[in-house]
């Protein structure tokens, strides 16, 4: 019943006011019970595991899409995402250092609150197994839980790991960790000798996968066709992608190593560490700052943090990224720019048949690189 409130000789009554109060009080309620029943949810969170040599947008774009599965389900509440690069004893064709690859992860994941990366992997002595790198990220994060720390929120704490989701903190309720992959990794089940079968059915049957497929395509038969896959069927979630993005890290490298562009193929910040580090043997007519410039040896705060670690010759990798002809002579380091192809050219030899790498600024571009060479030796991992 809406009440009226009214004075003799105006016409005045107020029932709207206290009716708006009770549909903002209902919707209120509303809000909360959603809340509330979120907070009750099952949570989990995901892991990707692979080369990201180098990370492209669809890398990112896997955990967004199976973010949205979940929330729009309504049946789990997904607190994190980890990526995971794998070691540099992998031995794969087209792979960046591992210092570099970090690198480029954490730059790709700038801009997200609830996507970071894990090094663990590439800190251990050799390539680990899916599997163990799974079941580690699962202990650490159970063991966070039951520890009751009040670190993995919004204030960084430096006895936990980076990569820890926020807020786990905010209840006991457990997390389950579920690896995060593309149809190409469930089909890769079935190579001869590429996966143990036990560690096939460990981690589909104590993590479960979360599996983006494209569209037209049947990952549904593949998981009939085998029978660990069938047997756990239920810890297996498939998610189709309805906006199709071909761009992998092979064809990245490709068009890189053939000098053509990559813009808007990459996050800027990457295409920029790329260049500059003179990865995947690009081919560029310019450079656009002086070799190596000591601010993008990564940042110094994490080759600091590292420099012991054996996995990481940082200097031998740098060497063995750069070819002779990169390799700036004493008398050009102290040089802060050098002009060719243009009035008052300098060329510029430290000896018999040594080439001196050539450098251009624009004054345009200048400024335009200034923002990025910022963000990029701001990062921290």
């Amino acid at each position: 019943m809406i009440a009226k409130i009214s004075w003799p000789n105006h016409n005045i009554t107020f029932e709207g006011w206290i009716g708006i109060s009770k549909t903002s009080l209902k919707y209120r309620k509303m809000s909360a019970f959603i809340e509330e029943t979120k907070s009750l949810l099952p949570r989990i969170a995901f892991i990707a595991c692979g080369c990201f040599s180098p990370p492209t947008p669809m890398h990112l774009r896997m955990f967004e899409i199976a973010k949205d599965h979940f929330e729009m389900q309504g049946t789990h509440k997904v607190v994190g995402g980890i990526i995971s690069p794998t070691h540099d004893s992998y031995g794969k064709k087209g792979l960046a250092s591992a210092l570099d690859r970090c690198a480029m992860v954490k730059l790709a994941t700038q801009s997200s609150n609830w996507i970071r990366l894990s090094d663990w992997e590439v800190h251990q002595n050799q390539w680990m197994r899916t599997q163990a790198v799974l079941q580690h990220h699962q202990n650490y994060i159970n063991n966070h839980i039951n520890s009751g720390r009040t670190g993995g929120g919004d204030e960084p704490d430096a006895h936990l790991a980076s990569w820890l989701p926020r807020g786990l903190h905010d209840s006991r309720d457990p997390v389950h960790l579920k690896l995060l992959c593309g149809a190409d990794l469930l089909e890769s089940f079935a190579v001869p000798g590429l996966w143990a079968e036990a560690d096939i059915e460990d981690i589909v049957a104590n993590h479960g996968l979360v599996v983006i497929t494209r569209a037209g395509s049947n990952p549904g038969k593949f998981i009939f066709d085998s029978d660990v896959l069938t047997k756990y069927q239920s810890n297996i979630t498939l998610i189709t992608n309805w906006v199709p993005n071909e761009v992998s890290s092979t064809l990245i490298r490709r068009l890189l190593g053939r000098g053509q562009s990559v813009k808007y193929l990459l996050d800027d910040l990457v295409l920029e560490y790329i260049k500059r580090q003179r990865l995947f043997n690009i081919k560029s007519k310019y450079i656009t700052d002086a070799v190596r410039p000591n601010h993008l040896l990564f940042n110094h705060a994490y080759t600091d943090n590292n420099k012991n670690a054996s996995i990481y010759p940082i200097g031998d990798q740098l060497e063995q990224d750069m070819d002779e002809s990169d390799t700036p002579s004493p008398q050009l380091q102290q040089t802060s720019r050098v002009f060719c192809c243009g009035e008052g050219s300098k060329l510029l030899r430290s000896g018999p048949g040594q080439a001196v790498q050539v450098i251009t600024m624009q004054a345009d571009v200048k400024e335009e690189s200034q923002a990025k060479k910022q963000k990029i030796s701001q990062v921290q991992v």
